[in-house]
């Protein structure tokens, strides 16, 4: 069954999924760089192929986390996550994409992004 949050139950686990952010965006940018430099010119200071299997694994790792604590995971680049609610009778998904500080924005869950509005 799918976890449904309360708006302070998805805020409460916002510093968590910041830090995990922050650490997949510094492991974005790692991965492209060393697969580019690889393709480009056949090496890289950021390591060679085995390297580049870390930064995967890492990476899968911190995906896992979302889906293992109920958080839909819409977009790495930005990160996009979404906290499966109910807000007055309807369902809905609590909204928040990288580089935003807090939690504030919801939209019906048919609706996707484009229905955003902020939380009342």
């Amino acid at each position: 069954m799918d976890r449904i949050f309360s708006v302070d139950e998805a805020r409460s686990l916002m510093p968590d999924v910041r830090a995990r952010v922050a650490d997949l965006v510094a492991l974005r940018a790692d991965l492209a760089e060393l697969s580019y430099d690889l393709e480009s010119a056949g090496s890289s200071p950021l390591g060679g192929i085995p390297e580049g299997k870390a930064l995967e694994a890492r990476i899968g790792e911190i995906l896992l986390w979302f889906g293992d604590h109920g958080i839909e995971l819409k977009g790495v680049a930005p990160v996009l996550v979404d906290f499966p609610a109910v807000l007055d009778g309807v369902s809905v998904r609590l909204c928040w994409i990288e580089g935003e500080t807090d939690l504030v924005w919801y939209h019906r869950t048919e609706l996707g992004f484009a229905g955003r509005r902020r939380l009342p």
